[in-house]
């Protein structure tokens, strides 16, 4: 059985994807959402979304694990969706060239073109969660700091880039047991509280916890000018790993989904831009 994973915190699994290096990880994570990214066709965007969800099958993350993290997303993602429609309501009719209204709301025209735009934007953003979800679940950040290291990137740099990945799980740690021991003092956080009174009190976790956070970054800096770090040019790794021919197979197929959405927007919509309303 596997163990138990956490958010934002590198879980260890015998998996093609957790085989693979976190150089290459992080080059198909790339090509990947620059593809959506660039792209405004939604068969192109949902296809990657539908691919990046059976990577997420294929790497053994369970809904459970992100579970928070996609609901806050998603608010954000609705939330921006809602702003948008309404304050620029005849950007979607610019973008495609036609106008099709199915209502009016105080004033405003509300267009097909412009629901389909929104739409689009919100897979688009949709898209990347599964992507980046696999990227930090799945990576080791000391293997992926050597592979950085590997490539030609200074090895201080590299480092900084493991630290900040190591830190993910340690702030969740320390949020947790800070509202635990703020429960345990009467502070009440659950939704049987007003909305002001829960946010005055979870000021009374982030404070403690932008504090401790500052002490660990005390606490690592000391310890590690007390080894010597920095004192050399170079450095060895304790993890590293080589590649090999899975990497080579997944960054050619990241590249090549890539090319291929560049394809779709110029010799079939001629554009970045899908018009079904054309």
């Amino acid at each position: 059985m596997n163990p138990k994973m956490k958010l934002f915190s590198y879980n260890t699994a015998d998996t093609h994807i957790h085989q693979l290096s976190g150089l290459t990880k992080l080059i198909c994570f790339l090509f990947l959402t620059f593809a959506v990214m660039y792209s405004y066709d939604i068969r192109v965007i949902l296809a990657v979304m539908v691919f990046s969800i059976l990577l997420m099958r294929v790497a053994q993350i369970r809904y459970s694990q992100i579970r928070l993290m996609v609901v806050y997303v998603l608010i954000f993602i609705v939330t921006n969706a809602v702003i948008s429609f309404f304050f620029s309501p005849e950007y979607g009719t610019t973008i495609y060239g036609t106008k099709h209204e199915f209502a009016r709301l105080f004033g405003i025209s509300l267009t097909y073109e412009q629901l389909f735009f929104q739409v689009t934007k919100m897979f688009k953003y949709a898209s990347v969660i599964p992507l980046g979800m696999i990227f930090l679940l799945t990576t080791n950040p000391s293997e992926f700091a050597s592979s950085l290291n590997g490539i030609g990137a200074n090895y201080k740099a590299a480092f900084a880039v493991a630290l900040t990945l190591r830190y993910f799980p340690d702030i969740q740690r320390d949020y947790h047991d800070i509202y635990l021991a703020q429960q345990a003092r009467g502070l009440e956080l659950s939704n049987k509280a007003k909305f002001l009174d829960r946010f005055k009190n979870s000021l009374l976790i982030v404070i403690p916890l932008i504090f401790s956070t500052l002490d660990r970054i005390e606490l690592i800096s000391n310890a590690m000018d007390l080894r010597g770090f920095s004192k050399s040019k170079t450095r060895t790794w304790y993890t590293s790993r080589k590649f090999n021919r899975q990497d080579v197979l997944a960054i050619a197929l990241s590249a090549l989904i890539f090319l291929g959405t560049i394809a779709v927007s110029v010799f079939i919509n001629h554009g970045r831009f899908y018009n079904p309303f054309i």
